[in-house]
């Protein structure tokens, strides 16, 4: 695995590429205050199956947005897919993203500037069957300026924080996880972010990330605990502690209230990489007191909008989490 990460995705069809590489990119971008909207886009490139697909998901205050969005890779130029086209401005740094006017009532036109340094890393884990997950994952915080549309109403994103994501690999999850927590809490002057994965029994398969810093400083994470409450599936707020290599241990204090973030919306669950030919497009509208949650859905996975707070510091970010719905799993704390 390099150091550098090519940050332009990968679309070669003749690559000789497995049949479940992907190369995508996932987005969020929300104020700085933790209230809505919360945004999160992606897009993702499958060169064996000449496929590319994308995904927009808006969640207000009453309701979540999704739109999600496919096409054969060797009909585009490699900037986009559907209303979504995206710029490397510069690699690793800046990029610039636009939505056009679609049937979701969605739009926007923005640049995304890191604020951070990216942290990477090569993610292996072994499944129950067939052969094991492994791919390159880089995070990184950035802030935006730029515009968002809701229904013909603009609004100015200047300051608005975000999370960069990009993987690159194969993904052949195979079960068996219990407990996932993709945490990127967000404040002032850094980033606090790791990825957690439990097995059922409530075993570490894997605790990883970093403390990413507007000075340069990377303090990779070494110990992740936590103590968290669930109504069902969905999370309702808790405290996860994240230990760094340079002996810092941040208590974050997560108020996961908002709702929403759920990504079934966007094709997690097995929609990304389906080949569904030329211009396919499809939107609906989850509404928040409805019958919609982590258990009525294709996937549990949720991306849920925060406010952390970290001692009498306070940020914002989004907390991704899954239970598995086993009926032998039950939720174990890690922290006293």
């Amino acid at each position: 695995m390099s150091t550098e990460f090519e940050d332009a995705l990968v679309r070669r069809p003749d690559a000789g590429h497995q049949d479940r590489f992907f190369d995508r990119f996932m987005l969020n971008m929300h104020p700085a205050d933790a209230t809505a909207p919360s945004v999160i886009t992606g897009l993702g490139h499958y060169p064996a199956r000449n496929v590319v697909d994308g995904f927009v998901v808006v969640t207000t205050g009453a309701e979540q947005r999704n739109l999600r969005f496919s096409t054969e890779l060797s009909a585009t130029t490699g900037n986009g897919a559907g209303p979504l086209s995206f710029e490397v401005i510069e690699p690793n740094r800046c990029w610039r993203l636009r939505v056009a006017d679609n049937p979701a009532g969605v739009a926007f036109d923005v640049v995304w500037t890191a604020r951070t340094p990216y942290w990477l890393r090569e993610v292996e884990l072994g499944n129950n069957a067939g052969p094991p997950t492994k791919f390159e994952h880089l995070v990184q915080s950035g802030r935006y300026r730029g515009t968002l549309t809701l229904d013909g109403a603009t609004q100015r994103v200047d300051g608005w924080y975000g999370q960069r994501d990009r993987s690159r690999g194969v993904r052949n999850m195979g079960g068996g996880q219990g407990l996932h927590l993709w945490c990127q809490a967000q404040f002032p002057d850094r980033s606090v972010g790791f990825l957690l994965v439990e097995d059922r029994a409530g075993e570490r398969l894997m605790a990883e990330g970093a403390v990413l810093h507007e000075d340069g400083t990377v303090d990779d994470v070494v110990e992740v605990g936590h103590r968290l409450r669930f109504s069902d599936l969905d999370l309702i707020d808790g405290t996860v502690a994240v230990t760094t290599a340079a002996g810092r241990v941040y208590h974050l204090v997560a108020d996961a209230s908002a709702g929403g973030g759920f990504m079934a919306g966007a094709g997690y669950g097995g929609g990304h990489g389906q080949r569904r030919g030329r211009g396919y497009l499809d939107h609906e509208v989850y509404r928040l007191d409805g019958p919609v949650n982590p258990r009525t859905l294709d996937t549990s996975l949720t991306d849920r909008l925060c406010a952390f707070r970290w001692g009498t510091t306070r940020g914002t970010g989004i907390l991704e989490f899954a239970l598995t719905r086993s009926g032998s799993y039950r939720y174990r704390s890690t922290l006293d």
